[in-house]
């Protein structure tokens, strides 16, 4: 005998959540939500009370149980588990809401769009053609009470109490009792004589029909109203017609039903049902299939819900990446989904495929990461950027393809604040010293330059020190122009970094060389960036006391908020840059020096001037970078300059051809110049990215001609004897350039390098040396022959 018996209920694995039960069909169930005990998945428990008296109900309930159970659809409501005891039956299904609540939610929302109404009612429609053409079974109980809807927006049906065989099996239809339910049978069950001639899908269809009219005009108040389409679509009246028409014959079946609705111009004949259609048989598609529906999924996304978006299309689209090698295609899509995720699913559901891509080595998904990493940044934490992430992303400065080294240097901007100390100071800064000494494309140059201006803030104190000024006075000799340009504002988008001294002794002397550059864009620049450093000299001199305020960045710890400046000057990197060097790629190349021509653009509104301090408002000395308007004549080249916030870097975004222009295109541009682009040799000794970026030696022996540093009135605190540290730094020549120019302006520490030739040199004298006496010996003992006994070794 057992003391203690056990409660099925409470030992069932699934709970009921403590809230009133969810308006669930007429009839004996109760609907409530409800979770897993093991996960807290929810899931929805319908629950039947037996109650004395009342056994026919029970059989009713029990008969549903069973045929629930054991009817698998997707569009029929999915069975999970179920509990039957003495005194309650519960049955436990997929997480649902009745239709009419969900109707009524979406409307006080703003409408249900008619794209779900098509799909919805295509799904009532295939589970019961399912029935009644693959079971031989009639529902008895289509309506609004036995029609559900899941998380995703999907329709499911249900209601299954009232069930019977068609082929006359087990009875007759059962009773319902239930005059909500009864309103709905179709007029020819009220005509016992048996006479009327009918399909057996025939009730079920004119129940499908109150159905429609229902989910577009509110409930059925009578039967009669059926006779007036109301708010039904044009293209949907005439097949509801066929529904609920008074001869049962002519009612059309379920499978017929659909093949009429998805003729062209049909109700559901619309992407959305496409799409879902192709959703359900994407496991059997072609490669070339699945590629070309990816590739179309993002032009629709807008229109579809976003319900269905987020439960249905993205666990496709994580499901094609991870098992169906979708490869790149997916991703522009699953962004798109992703914005409609919270942060906390984000990072459950995107974010590690993200990662997992970023190891990819198909060219096609990085360069698409790169494109769009600013979707999916603010989600990534500094941890998996700096170990997961940035190992993979810098292979791209390596990358043969242009096009992945360039979008490689822009999404540094991104990921430059993420980035740790060793990161940021010394992988990257190799990196960019690399591309900016040797890369081969000038657009490539110029946008590392850029870059580098902008995330300037983002650097220590000391790596700002060691390489701003040496990489932007190595801009200011680079063949391309535009790069040259870049060196220039990036002098001034970063003038809060330097100290009095470094912009007096380092910063001017460069700009003063660029004043006579054969590029009119070049030289309007430097002259503005000129004047500004000349303001903030002229302040500080005015009032010393004012020198701490001015130098409080120089010294300051990386942050953020330092960009200001780099900000409103990434306006003019973009276009004054990119723009122009995609322009470039494109255009012939005998057109190429006419567009090298950069407009002077205009500061935006609220940009504050690289002056810090205020001084007399005069032309010469403002430390603004307002100008007066160009001559009509570069009017046109203005105007795209001020699209900036439309445009993208995409100077490297085309195909092979497009490079090969830009390389022809870029050696014709300076022809007149007679610049050095085409010496790329004289590169190699110089930007080793091993090394990092290093300001150029002072011992540089000066050129013939140069003054030297103890000839000018400095009044400095460097002795007379150093030779001029501004010697590799002057002005290129305009008409015969001198050799290797690029090879003597170096970042690196030619110190070091000298050294490292002066040790190789010696190690070859005494290699030769040995060998010269080895070669000695030799012949000495090959002369004289066999030594004599007691002769004298003399050698």
């Amino acid at each position: 005998m057992w003391f203690f018996a056990r409660d099925p209920v409470r030992d069932f694995p699934f709970e009921l959540i403590p809230e009133p039960p969810e308006g669930g069909p007429p009839g004996p169930w109760a609907l409530h939500r409800g979770r897993k005990k093991a996960t807290g998945c929810p899931v929805s428990i319908f629950v039947y009370d037996v109650k004395p008296g009342a056994e026919e109900q029970t059989q009713v309930a029990k008969a549903a149980f069973k045929r629930l159970k054991t009817l698998r659809h997707p569009n029929i409501l999915a069975y999970i588990d179920g509990l039957e005891t003495e005194k309650c039956l519960h049955v436990v299904t997929e997480a649902v809401t009745p239709l009419g609540i969900y109707l009524k939610a979406r409307v006080e929302a703003g409408g249900l769009k008619e794209l779900e109404i098509s799909w919805g009612l295509h799904q009532i429609v295939k589970a019961l053609s399912f029935l009644v053409n693959d079971c031989s079974l009639i529902h008895n109980n289509v309506c609004m009470a036995a029609v559900f809807v899941d998380r995703a927006g999907e329709w499911k049906l249900g209601g299954l109490d009232y069930m019977y065989s068609a082929q006359g099996n087990g009875g007759g239809p059962p009773r319902k009792g239930i005059p909500e339910l009864e309103q709905y049978d179709p007029p020819e069950l009220a005509d016992s004589s048996g006479r009327v001639v009918r399909e057996k899908w025939s009730a079920d269809m004119w129940r499908l029909g109150c159905l429609i009219w229902e989910v577009f005009n509110g409930p059925l108040p009578r039967a009669a109203a059926l006779r007036n389409p109301g708010k039904i679509p044009k293209s949907l009246v005439p097949h509801y017609c066929e529904l609920v028409g008074a001869n049962p014959k002519v009612r059309p079946n379920p499978a017929r039903f659909l093949q009429n609705c998805r003729a062209p111009g049909g109700f559901m004949s619309n992407r959305f049902v496409e799409t879902n259609l192709f959703l359900e048989e994407i496991q059997i598609k072609e490669p070339a299939e699945k590629q070309k529906f990816f590739q179309e999924l993002s032009k629709s996304l807008d229109a579809f819900p976003e319900d269905f978006c987020r439960h249905k299309v993205l666990p496709q689209l994580l499901t094609a990446f991870e098992f169906g090698n979708a490869g790149a295609v997916v991703l522009t899509p699953l962004f798109k989904v992703g914005k409609f995720l919270s942060a906390e699913e984000y990072q459950q559901k995107i974010i590690p495929v993200v990662v997992k891509m970023f190891s990819s080595t198909d060219r096609a998904m990085r360069i698409r990461l790169l494109q769009q990493m600013e979707q999916f940044i603010q989600y990534l934490d500094e941890p998996t950027v700096n170990t997961q992430i940035f190992p993979h992303v810098v292979h791209g400065f390596l990358d043969t393809n242009p096009a992945i080294r360039e979008q490689t240097v822009k999404s540094m901007l991104l990921l430059a604040p993420k980035l740790n100390e060793a990161n940021l100071n010394v992988e990257l800064m190799k990196h960019f010293a690399r591309l900016q000494a040797k890369d081969e494309q000038g657009p490539i140059r110029c946008n590392t330059t850029v870059c580098l201006g902008k995330i300037g803030s983002y650097l220590s104190a000391s790596t700002r020190h060691r390489v701003l000024t040496s990489a932007f006075s190595r801009a200011t000799k680079d063949p391309f122009a535009p790069s040259r340009v870049a060196g220039v504002l990036g002098f001034a988008a970063t003038h809060n970094l330097y100290s009095m001294n470094d912009c007096a002794h380092k910063i001017l002397p460069v700009l003063c060389g660029l004043t006579v550059d054969p590029e009119k864009s070049v030289r309007d620049q430097a002259f503005k960036a000129i004047r500004s450093f000349l303001s903030k000299l002229e302040s500080v001199s005015e009032d010393p006391t004012q020198l701490e305020e001015v130098e409080k960045d120089v010294h300051a710890a990386s942050s953020p908020g330092m960009g200001g400046a780099a900000a409103s000057w990434a306006g003019w990197a973009v276009t004054g840059v990119s723009s122009l060097t995609s322009k470039l790629i494109r255009v012939h190349p005998t057109t190429a020096p006419a567009e090298t021509n950069i407009p002077q653009r205009p500061t935006p509104e609220g940009v504050p001037a690289p002056a810090p301090t205020p001084v007399p408002a005069t032309p010469t000395t403002s430390g603004h970078w307002e100008t007066q308007e160009e001559d009509k004549d570069t009017a046109e080249d203005s105007s795209a300059a001020d699209r900036w916030d439309d445009e993208d870097w995409g100077s490297l975004e085309q195909e092979a051809e497009s490079v090969l222009a830009q390389r022809v295109c870029v050696n014709s541009d300076h022809k007149p110049s007679k610049s050095p682009e085409s010496d790329w040799s004289s590169w190699e000794a110089e930007g080793s990215w091993e090394q990092g970026w290093q300001e150029p030696s002072s011992q540089e022996p000066p050129l013939e001609g140069t003054r030297l540093a103890s000839e000018y009135n400095w009044g400095g605190p460097e002795s007379s004897d150093k030779g001029d540290p501004f010697a590799t730094l002057s002005a290129r020549p305009s008409t015969q350039p001198r050799p290797h120019s690029w090879g003597e302006d170096n970042w690196e520490g030619l110190e070091t390098e000298s050294r490292q030739a002066k040790a190789e040199l010696a190690r070859k004298k005494r290699e030769e040396r040995r060998r010269e006496m080895e070669a000695k010996r030799t012949e000495r003992k090959a002369a004289k022959g066999p030594m004599k006994l007691g002769a004298r070794k003399l050698d």
